[in-house]
């Protein structure tokens, strides 16, 4: 038997349990699955080099599924295969055939969409919300310079994806940045979901696009074994990354499968018995030599544990600013700060990397990019290729932090979703956060992310821990501290920091938790709740209030979820009223703190939000009076809580 009959044998098989398993679940995308049968066939059974009783081996090849609708076909081949699942090691066993069946069950490894949270390793990233892959992609192919390794990355993508912009965003990104170890696959069966593709989608556009794009692209037919190899096998021309254009038709075996309006549609019992009709298959022969590659290499240990917390190394950036002494004086913005313990944090582990969306001057990640250039990946102005690239670091054991403007970040927040579902140990941080920066506007301000975050930090992942930790420090000492067990916390974390510079509260020696607060002052009559800038501008009102007589307590509850034990550390009980104060749009910290408070009948939870949308102004304090969160307008909402008018 040829190469090519081997492959079509296989092809054959696939998509016979692809119908198989669709109708048995009673949904899934057969139609899909089957224009992938001989690339998927000639990747997983001849092509990958790749460890089936261990999908956790740093050698092995690795594939990106970013059309995730079509996951049947590799489900099929890995149950064929033996292919092992689990969430780790010690709970693994191989998947069979028979597993098949459990496709979309509640409680099966296989999911709709493909996530290795869920106990499939064979993926590195949660996918199926399109256009991601890859970037996914290109972060692996990231890891493996880092790494020395030679291991590939294949990425199989659909030509309605292609419109996505950030699939744009990603080739630029690998031929900015050279990454031939990263092999993408358009799979051009010329339909999308309720239509036909645009012609702009077609494969001669593709062909000419990715061309223009500066990477080389290889037409082939998607169903012909020995062009699919041939296209896969080709060393990059030039140094240019390979993108390979495979037509291929949807449905490919099933007549029934190949009319447009079948995306997404099983087939009925009756249907896929005329399917399985169609789809033939002879009895294979003894002398079929199909079977994946073994990674090179033996498999390495990947460096984990905790980092130490590392000095700072902080500088006099400032008059009468000195951290060495232990004592805290002087100001220093949080994005400062933040920067100075990223590269501390460099220099005490080599899992750390950074990247960052072409604003590194004001994010103060250059100062890790120019000590550690090999592990800084500029992305420019594509936060959306540059949050899935985190993603794809962080499935091999790298630690990456992403930064941006927290506003920035908003054009990325599928992605920081889709990294949740993953449960990827990313680490985000957004910069000019809040409404603190004065004159360049709302444009620029991070007033919305507080809300999308922390809806984050109040689910669970399959792993137990919260969908995002999110961190809003009010100071340098604070800002370093947090930062540190960011490193150390396995799980998606967010932190705001601030453009403006702001005095320092805290010593250098002071204890933090990831998730707790600060009680900085006692107060009998009511308690104001803030973080962030708001912290510093509350300091003022109760300042302000204490020469009328009127004693606030003060708490920076500086992380989401809330602690545990949130309510008894702020003294809430027995008639306590809440003031929560914040600067940025609704639904962030006020409303974790109502909902904490909500059973209790004894606490009282008022919030201060902006009351309009900010403007520029020539300063931090025109911004805050002009949307009545100064120190003024505040005094006046606790003066009236407290029926002191």
């Amino acid at each position: 038997m040829s190469f090519a009959d081997a492959v079509n044998y296989k092809a054959v098989q696939m998509c016979r349990r692809a119908v198989e398993m669709t109708t048995a679940a009673g949904s899934g995308h057969p139609s899909s699955a089957n224009s992938l049968a001989h690339i998927t066939a000639v990747l997983m059974y001849h092509k990958m080099r790749y460890d089936l009783a261990n999908p956790w081996n740093p050698n092995s090849d690795r594939l990106v599924l970013s059309e995730g609708h079509a996951v049947p076909i590799v489900y099929a081949a890995y149950a064929d295969l033996g292919g092992v699942v689990g969430t780790d090691p010690a709970n693994a066993r191989k998947l069979t055939v028979e597993d098949l069946q459990t496709l979309r069950d509640i409680q099966s490894v296989l999911d709709g969409h493909p996530n290795p949270a869920l106990g499939f390793p064979f993926f590195d990233a949660a996918t199926g919300s399109l256009g991601q892959g890859i970037s996914v992609a290109a972060g692996l192919g990231l890891a493996a310079q880092l790494d020395s390794s030679d291991r590939v990355i294949y990425v199989l993508c659909g030509d309605g994806e292609s419109r996505e912009g950030q699939i744009w965003e990603a080739l630029d990104f690998l031929a900015d940045r050279s990454l031939t170890n990263v092999r993408v696959i358009f799979n051009c069966n010329k339909m999308g979901q309720s239509d036909y593709v645009s012609g702009q989608q077609s494969h001669e556009m593709l062909v000419a696009k990715v061309k223009a794009y500066g990477l080389h692209p290889v037409a082939i037919n998607g169903h012909d074994p020995d062009a699919v190899l041939k296209a896969l096998s080709l060393a990059p021309p030039e140094g240019k990354p390979v993108v390979v254009i495979a037509r291929t038709v949807k449905g490919w075996g099933v007549s029934e499968l190949q009319q447009v309006g079948y995306h997404g549609r099983p087939l009925t019992a009756e249907g896929a018995e005329a399917a399985l009709a169609e789809l033939t298959l002879p009895e294979p022969p003894p002398d079929m030599q199909l079977c994946p590659a073994a990674p090179k290499g033996e498999t390495a240990a990947t460096e984990s544990g905790p980092i130490s917390m590392p000095d700072p190394d902080f500088v006099k950036l400032a008059e009468g600013t000195k951290f060495a002494d232990g004592a805290a004086k002087g100001e220093l913005a949080t994005r400062h700060a933040y920067g100075l313990t990223l590269l501390a944090l460099g220099k005490a582990s080599d899992r750390i990397v950074a990247l960052d969306g072409d604003v590194s001057n004001s994010t103060f990640s250059q100062l890790f990019g120019q000590a550690f250039p090999d592990r800084f990946f500029e992305c420019r102005i594509a936060e959306q290729n540059m949050i899935s690239a985190a993603a794809g670091l962080a499935a091999t054991g790298k630690i990456p932090f992403a930064n941006s403007f927290a506003k920035f970040l908003v054009r990325a927040y599928d992605q920081i979703e889709m990294a949740a579902y993953t449960c990827a140990n990313v680490k985000i941080v957004g910069s000019h956060s809040g409404i603190s920066l004065g004159a360049d506007g709302p444009s620029q301000m991070g007033v919305v992310d507080t809300a999308f975050f922390g809806s984050l930090a109040g689910v669970t992942t399959p792993k137990g821990h919260p969908g995002a930790v999110v961190l809003n420090p009010c100071d340098a000492i604070s800002t370093y501290k947090l930062v540190c067990l960011m490193a150390n916390y396995e799980g998606l974390a967010y932190m705001r920091t601030l453009r403006p510079t702001t005095p320092l509260l805290y010593e250098a020696d002071e204890e933090f938790h990831l998730i707790g607060q600060k009680v900085l002052v006692e107060g009998k009559d009511l308690v104001i709740v803030s973080w962030g800038y708001m912290v510093h501008e509350s300091l003022k009102v109760i300042e302000a209030l204490k020469a009328g007589g009127v004693e606030c307590g003060l708490v920076d509850a500086y992380s989401l979820p809330l602690a545990d034990d949130f309510l008894e550390a702020v003294g809430a009980g027995d008639g306590a009223m809440l003031l929560v104060v914040e600067d940025n749009y609704g639904g962030g910290l006020g409303s974790a703190v109502a909902v904490a408070a909500g059973e209790r009948a004894d606490v009282s939870v008022s919030t201060m939000t902006p009351e309009r949308m900010p403007k520029s102004g020539k300063s931090a304090d025109d911004v805050l009076a002009y949307v009545g969160l100064d120190s003024e307008s505040i005094c006046r909402r606790v003066r009236a809580i407290l029926g002191k008018a």
